[in-house]
């Protein structure tokens, strides 16, 4: 589990082909691998990774053919910036949203302007996915927790405002440009309540074998 918090940023030093999968080593220099062991997740761009080597500053991490044709990923190349976030600890400040850092589509950028000393930014997200979408709402775009300005239903858009703090410690600034591919993560918590409202109204309710005329023969006289 996730907040969508960037802790750093780190480079993408390679990518390896290995039996029909990929396998990603990144550079991430200012983490602090001192509480990294094999097999803890870190979400880079959003994705939840676990970590299967760790090197001077790197770690390694596989990715399987389904995480490569639900993200971004695909696109990445080496020497990418990618956002990096270790999984909470619970007693870990909650300063974003629950994420999980499985990614739900990807988005594509349309729109980067200046507002004030902010970025204001559009993505157009796949039609499926904004239904959770909401004014004010939460997001993940590439692992960062971010809250919609405005939606844009008839396009498929979210609008963003970007803070100079996020867009420097993040990826922004130096990856996003208009018509690149990020990782969307729809709120963990309208996904699964629309699960359960979708599982109410589909599911059939059992139906009772007890009848009157079971319950008058087993003495239960009404």
């Amino acid at each position: 589990m996730f907040t969508g918090i960037i802790e750093t940023t780190g480079r993408l030093k390679s990518i390896n082909q290995i039996g029909g999968d990929v396998q990603l080593v990144i550079h991430a220099p200012d983490m602090d691998f001192n509480d990294v062991h094999l097999g803890d997740s870190i979400a880079s761009n959003g994705i939840c990774l676990t970590v299967v080597d760790i090197g001077d500053k790197t770690y390694a991490v596989d990715v399987s053919r389904e995480t490569l044709s639900k993200t971004a990923l695909k696109n990445w190349r080496t020497g990418d910036t990618v956002n990096l976030e270790k999984a909470m600890r619970p007693t870990t400040r909650f300063g974003g949203h629950i994420v999980a850092g499985h990614v739900d589509g990807v988005g594509v950028i349309r729109h980067i302007s200046k507002d004030a000393r902010s970025i204001y930014i559009e993505i157009e997200i796949p039609s499926e996915l904004m239904r959770y979408a909401a004014d004010k709402g939460s997001i993940t775009v590439d692992g960062i927790s971010l809250t919609t300005n405005a939606i844009k239903p008839e396009q498929n858009i979210v609008c963003l405002n970007i803070i100079p703090h996020t867009a420097k410690c993040t990826n922004i600034d130096r990856h996003w440009s208009v018509g690149g591919l990020v990782n969307i993560e729809v709120d963990l918590i309208s996904r699964y309540l629309e699960r359960l409202l979708f599982a109410s109204n589909q599911v059939q309710k059992p139906t009772s074998s007890i009848s009157e005329e079971l319950l008058n023969q087993s003495g239960f006289y009404l």
